[in-house]
């Protein structure tokens, strides 16, 4: 049987990445190098879709960018100025080929093609309604939702039909769209989804971080703001904001775990703030050991900043393999239960002996915390103190990230004595969602709107959740049906 990896199971996981180029001659070769520094947002399907100025041309694959787009053959049949790509992880939609983005449509104004990062939160109210009105969908992507708004608008022109249909969407998303009219990036209001914009000599590029324009020689310019469009239309562009402004609400998980270390969202360094919440969470859950090891690799600035705050020396106690893919055949329980070392295994000689604080970016399921404590017992270690660089997650996003029902995390089933036994740790502790928000220079106040999208520690969703809503009460009635019989 193909199945993940066991250590990849247990982590929360970004929907997808996205990256377009406007005004680069071979613009599709761009979006392939673009989309290989955001493998990491999405490794489930890639694909590209470019416009030589007459017609579209897609390629989507499923798998990893390289395999799929690093041959000369699939970027020769991708010709044009303009290209928008997508890398996935489905939050919405199953796993399938008509799911891969980006989602391509001819409307009555010309081509359509999106890349969407986020999740449409009214997506199933909408698409009800368009099918009663003859919409046929083709996927079950909710993106696809946007496609059919814009289709049916009654507005003239198509960046009135674009506004119109944005209009009646909830929930997050950062979009890349190609027209024949030009491309155009966007926000959501709240801006909880990143988007960032910049140039490579005369072309502009649009990309979910800072890092994939590094990787293609761009010079980052600024992030597209919550709630703006930017229209490019060859050398000219323009930004136009059609919504009422409110207060953003980024996603803070962006800086604990989903975006890159190297990256820069909203001028603040992944890399530093993560040492800062090690740091913090060193100064509120101290405890004396011999080894600060960090969880690779999403846990390793954090452990560092640890380290430095609380003196305890920083060492590499579990050796990660990068030669190891995300699948591995499972012929067996006994194979099943060795393949945890395939990828990680700890470094016996260094922790023999000794009192280890393990350090992770979060605990999902605790799955894997357990396994990693299992590992340190095995290597023997004296002492196993699991310390997490974000609040314990207890609620499910709505927004784009692949989050298991609320039944399944583990700090919404048990309180921290039960997930400390359950883990198998001596001691276990998360950094406050104060101390989050001060290793990012913010204060959360009660009394106030909090700057950042923090609902899945603390419940406090920023938009509407109606799809959500509408499911719970179906269910409601189901259960109240089943009493009834």
């Amino acid at each position: 049987m193909l199945t993940t990896h066991p250590f990849d199971d247990d982590k929360l996981r970004e929907e997808c990445g996205i990256f377009g180029v406007s005004g680069s001659s071979g613009a599709a070769a761009l979006v392939a190098l673009g989309l290989h520094a955001l493998q990491h947002r999405g490794q489930e399907a890639a694909g590209i879709t470019s416009f030589d100025g007459h017609l579209f041309h897609t390629h989507r694959a499923m798998g990893h960018v390289a395999g799929n787009f690093d041959r000369d053959d699939v970027i020769r049949a991708l010709p044009g100025d303009v290209a928008v790509g997508h890398v996935r992880y489905s939050t919405t939609g199953e796993t399938a080929l008509r799911n891969v983005q980006p989602l391509y449509a001819d409307l009555s104004t010309g081509g359509f093609a999106v890349a969407h990062n986020g999740n449409i939160s009214n997506a199933m109210k909408l698409r009800r309604e368009l099918v009663r009105r003859g919409s046929i969908f083709q996927s079950t992507s909710d993106t696809e939702t946007i496609i059919h708004l814009v289709a049916t608008s009654n507005y003239r022109t198509l960046l009135d039909r674009f506004i119109d249909a944005l209009k009646q969407v909830e929930g997050a998303y950062s979009l890349i769209v190609t027209t024949p009219e030009g491309m155009i990036a966007c926000r959501d209001p709240l801006g909880i989804r990143p988007l960032v914009m910049g140039r490579l000599d005369d072309a502009v590029i649009f990309a979910s971080e800072t890092v994939a324009l590094d990787v293609c020689g761009a010079t980052f310019e600024r992030a597209v703001d919550p709630g703006e469009l930017v229209i490019v239309q060859g050398t000219e562009i323009r930004s136009i904001r059609p919504f009422q402004e409110v207060a953003p609400r980024p996603c803070i998980f962006e800086w604990v775990y989903f975006s890159r270390p190297d990256s820069i969202v909203d001028d603040h360094s992944i890399y530093s703030v993560r040492k800062g919440i090690g740091a913090q969470l060193a100064i509120e859950a101290p405890v004396e050991a011999d080894l600060v090891i960090p969880v690779p690799d999403s846990g390793v600035p954090a452990a560092i900043g640890y380290a430095q705050q609380s003196g305890i020396p920083f060492e590499l106690g579990i050796i990660r393999s990068h030669y190891v893919g995300r699948t591995f055949i499972q012929p067996g329980d006994k194979v099943r239960h060795l393949g945890v070392k395939l990828k990680h295994n700890a470094n016996r000689a260094l922790i023999q002996g000794k009192r280890v604080v393990l350090i992770d970016d979060s605990i999902v399921r605790g799955t894997t915390s357990l396994k990693i404590v299992q590992m340190m017992r095995e290597a023997g270690a004296a002492e196993v103190h699991m310390r997490i660089a974000s609040p314990p997650t207890r609620h499910s996003c709505f927004y784009g990230v692949d989050t298991p029902e609320r039944a399944k995390l583990l700090a919404a089933q048990l309180d921290l004595g039960g997930m400390t036994d359950f883990i198998h740790a001596d001691s276990l502790a998360f950094v406050s969602i104060d101390g989050l928000y001060k290793a990012l220079g913010e204060a959360r106040r009660a009394d106030i709107r909090p700057k950042y999208c923090d609902a899945c520690f603390t419940g406090a969703y920023p938009t509407t959740l109606t799809d959500q809503d509408e499911s719970a009460t179906v269910d409601q009635f189901q259960m109240l049906a089943e009493r009834v019989v």
